[in-house]
């Protein structure tokens, strides 16, 4: 579906379509700033009314086999294949993906993932437990006692996800939650919801029972406020910045809910003096031409060995021209805009504090000349940083690439490390001994060595202000559950 302003949209609560009690509010297109569609604003009393749906819903769905879930999963990755047609030009316009990141990863990587944990809703995930010799008490007499540790669902999860992938990434959250037995409430991002209520749907369409899947969206905080405060909410499943998983943290703690939050990166990405140059410049364009650098998981801080400085320089100042500014649907588009205004003026102050501090602006990609409409930033480089600037401390999720000098492999680790963040790193270095041996040094979640390629079974999340669990894989199965022991007299 091309964007269709239009379309009336409406939350789900309960298996039936409901309008947002505090009105709509307009999605804006990030590449024409013309209207996609009006979402419905929900309000507080809306996201309680989702939560006691999936709340109502849960001892149904719990008790559903493994391999009704699964079937379930599988008929929905169908479903949005059937729909990738559909689906791209909508989440295109609302995200301003490119045509080759849409295309690519916007859609077919949320089929992938509905179709991983469609599998691994038949996973067992039971832990055997050694027998034990247990001596007689006043409790109890003894004996040989068995035990199993089993994992059960949380209960009802509140799944909010971000702006740059919106369907990818909620589908990372539903697949696993629905897949061990949880019920859920969808709130996406407010920039670009609509696809979501769209997934919804299928959701629906498919045979999920009603209150299994729930959607409430809205642009005010207190929504997702009300999911945080709620009773009927067991766990947080959140991915966005660092601030408003800070607050989720520390709200949470009065319901103790569980949490899953993959907050900001600010990744390091180590360049050493054997390094090749030309596989670490094509991992750090990656900040410039994936997304505009809206990513957490991006290389934007490169700490480079000051013999490897220039020629890294020079590679980064040549790879820059051959990425192009444009309109998302243009097939040879590299760089497309960011969300929304609001984000290009703060990336863009970024930019001016960056020079202000001392740093050199040898690629300035602010208000490119060939887009007079739209939030774009091009490809942008500062040169000659130190630690102590603002815009290699904090996250820019822009694409801007900031470059740090090191003198030995001490200090390009103590150069990473000296960061709030801690979410995914890199080591670039011929001597893979070496580069793994680095790693293990650094303070991060993931480190990639010697590319920026994923793996979608390794543990995903971060340390310090990065966030707290993990999920992918069997990992995602893992997030989703409480242990629960249950022993026995031999």
């Amino acid at each position: 579906m091309a964007a269709n302003a239009t379309k009336e949209y409406r939350l789900l609560i309960g298996g039936a379509w409901e309008p947002g009690s505090a009105g709509s509010y307009d999605v804006i297109n990030p590449a024409t700033e013309a209207v996609v569609g009006s979402a419905p604003q929900a309000s507080a009393s809306d996201a309680e009314a989702a939560a006691q749906a999936a709340r109502d819903a849960l001892a149904g769905w719990k008790r559903t086999s493994p391999e009704t879930r699964a079937n379930l999963l599988s008929a929905l990755a169908h479903e949005i294949r059937n729909r990738n047609d559909e689906l791209l030009p909508l989440i295109m316009a609302e995200t301003g993906a490119t045509l080759k990141v849409g295309s690519a990863l916007q859609v077919p990587q949320a089929v992938a993932r509905f179709e991983r944990y469609a599998r691994g809703a038949n996973q067992d995930l039971s832990i055997p437990l050694p027998p034990s010799v247990m001596p007689s008490t006043p409790l109890a007499a003894g004996g040989l006692i068995g035990g199993l540790g089993l994992r059960q669902p949380v209960g009802v999860v509140a799944c909010i996800s971000p702006y740059n992938f919106p369907l990818v990434n909620m589908a990372g959250k539903v697949g696993p939650a629905l897949a061990t037995g949880n019920t859920i409430v969808m709130k996406p991002a407010p920039q670009d919801p609509l696809a979501i209520i769209e997934f919804a749907d299928m959701c629906r369409q498919v045979g999920f029972p009603p209150g299994v899947v729930n959607v409430v969206t809205g642009s005010s905080p207190e929504l997702g406020e009300a999911l945080v405060n709620s009773k009927n909410v067991d766990m947080i499943s959140f991915t966005g910045s660092t601030a408003v998983g800070a607050r989720i943290f520390e709200a949470g703690g009065k319901t103790m809910k569980r949490l899953l939050l993959e907050l900001g990166g600010k990744g390091a990405c180590i360049v050493c003096e054997d390094a090749d140059l030309a596989k670490a410049v094509t991992a750090l364009v990656s900040v410039w031409g994936f997304h505009s650098g809206q990513i957490c998981t991006a290389p934007t801080r490169a700490i480079v060995h000051r013999s490897a400085y220039d020629k890294l320089v020079a590679g980064l100042q040549a790879a820059a021209p051959n990425l192009v500014v444009g309109p998302p649907e243009a097939a040879d588009t590299v760089v497309g805009p960011l969300i929304s205004g609001q984000h290009r003026d703060r990336v863009e102050q970024y930019i001016e504090t960056g020079q202000q501090e001392g740093g050199s602006l040898l690629i300035d990609g602010r208000r490119p000349a060939n887009m007079d409409q739209g939030y774009y930033v091009g490809p942008t480089l500062l040169t000659d940083c130190t630690n102590d600037m603002t815009v290699v401390r904090e996250e820019i999720f822009g694409p801007v690439i900031v470059l740090v000098p090191f003198d030995d492999e001490d200090d390009a680790i103590a150069i990473a490390n000296d960061s709030d963040y801690g979410l995914y790193d890199y080591v670039f270095s011929e001597d893979t001994e070496r580069a793994f041996a680095i790693a293990q040094q650094l303070e991060a979640g993931h480190v990639g060595i010697n590319t920026a390629q994923r793996n979608h079974e390794a543990p995903f999340g971060g340390f310090k202000m990065s966030g707290v669990g993990r999920d992918g894989g069997d990992f995602g199965l893992y997030a989703y559950t409480e242990i629960q022991s249950v022993i026995w007299p031999g």
